[in-house]
């Protein structure tokens, strides 16, 4: 076993041969910021105490992580029923290791406030109604996830790029990506809240494909035996030099996984998507997440898939926290699996699944113990940057606790 403090639970041999790979290696971060009117259902997500709160969690989340604890935030971390941030561990350790983090808007409802690439993508609307995204918003963000993966691979000669996520309601979309790709779902997918809440996540997702469905009936013309709708368009095989086009008779899938984002999904999952596909092609790439990234996994393959593009699935990883990879309500390790049982998905099968040993038992702060109540569990790359601590330093438990105690005891001081 590469390092003790790191678990893998699908894919045991490739994720071995992929820490071994990358291990004295520092990563960058990239982390894509989205939102998805999802997030605003009360009781949907517990990354925010309101409604109103979660409109602000990705630009307080960014906020923290770019400029740390003592930054008189414009954004401050809001207020959790329980626990403290997940960005609070993220921010422990690219600041210890100086790894460098590159922020992208992928749609908000406000712009952060912290230097961050805009990729001119909108907010989601609620999933439930079928139409989150306009399918011309959806190929714009694919293209340029395409083209800062390659653009930040370009730039990473040994080591790998870390991809994560700020979304709130996010483990919905996922939910909703995943059965929309025909996989086993319901009732795998994690949350915020200790109980996950997937009853109401359900209904969600089944309102949202129904209605998809519905409008796709009225069109005629994709019925679920999708085309695209501009096939001038067509996501390039390689990312700096789009192909123009591609025949309809490539797409095989029953189902267009771009038209499946457009109904159901949130703005990050296919930047991640197309960042992740252009990176693989150069560089080891960890997906930075449980749920959101397991349905950003599935979704590659099938884009990859119906648009003929290239891809290393071997370089990709998922990368978590044992809090999700362990979480005794949702099914992490399952859905995993699954992903390699899909007709849909079949380039990528099941990739391998890491989690950081990362415990929260011994500390002296109630807001992390918080954690091992199953509180919070993951978020904005946190397991992924213990994961990359080991990985590159061999920091054991003890190093990562002080780290994360110290950022929020920084906090706890500038904030008083």
């Amino acid at each position: 076993m590469p390092n003790s403090q790191i678990s893998i639970y699908t894919q045991k041999e490739l994720g071995e041969q992929w820490l071994r790979r990358y291990r004295g290696c520092l990563p960058v971060f990239a982390c894509v910021l989205g939102f998805t009117e999802t997030g605003l259902i009360p009781g949907i997500s517990a990354a925010g105490r309101t409604p109103e709160d979660r409109k602000y969690t990705a630009c307080a989340d960014a906020e923290f992580l770019y400029y740390g604890p003592e930054h008189k935030a414009q954004y401050p971390l809001p207020p959790l029923a329980a626990g403290a941030s997940p960005v609070l561990i993220s921010r422990a350790v690219f600041e210890s290791l100086k790894i460098p983090i590159h922020l992208f808007n992928a749609g908000l409802p406000q712009p952060p406030a912290v230097p961050v690439i805009d990729l001119g993508g909108v907010p989601a609307k609620c999933l439930s109604g079928g139409a989150a995204m306009e399918i011309t918003t959806v190929h714009h963000l694919f293209e340029q996830g395409l083209l800062w993966g390659e653009r930040l691979a370009a730039n990473i000669q040994q080591g790998y790029l870390i991809v994560g996520e700020c979304v709130v309601g996010g483990t919905t979309t996922a939910l909703a990506i995943l059965t929309g790709l025909g996989i086993d779902a319901a009732g795998k997918v994690n949350s915020s809240h200790p109980v996950c809440n997937h009853a109401q996540k359900w209904a969600l997702v089944q309102a949202g494909l129904e209605k998809m469905k519905g409008r796709q009936g009225e069109q005629g013309e994709i019925n679920f035996q999708s085309q695209i709708q501009n096939p001038k368009l067509v996501l390039s095989v390689r990312a700096a030099s789009p192909l123009g086009e591609v025949e309809v008779s490539q797409i095989q899938n029953s189902v267009d996984p771009l038209q499946l984002v457009a109904a159901v999904g949130d703005p990050m999952q296919v930047v991640v998507a197309g960042m992740a596909i252009a990176a693989s092609r150069s560089c080891g790439v960890m997906l930075a997440g449980g749920t959101q990234m397991l349905a950003v996994y599935a979704l590659m393959s099938a884009i990859a898939q119906a648009y003929a593009l290239s891809w290393q699935s071997e370089a990709v990883v998922v990368g978590t926290t044992r809090w999700v990879a362990e979480d005794p309500t949702g099914g992490t390790v399952d859905l995993a699996l699954n992903l390699g049982k899909n007709r849909l998905t079949p380039t990528g099968g099941t990739p391998p699944l890491l989690a950081t040993h990362l415990s929260f038992a011994d500390s002296r702060y109630p807001q992390l113990r918080a954690y091992e109540q199953g509180f919070v569990k993951e978020g904005i790359g946190a397991g992924a940057a213990c994961i990359a601590a080991h990985l590159s330093q061999d920091w054991q438990q003890h190093q990562l606790l002080a780290a994360i105690e110290a950022q929020l005891e920084r906090l706890s001081t500038a904030s008083h």
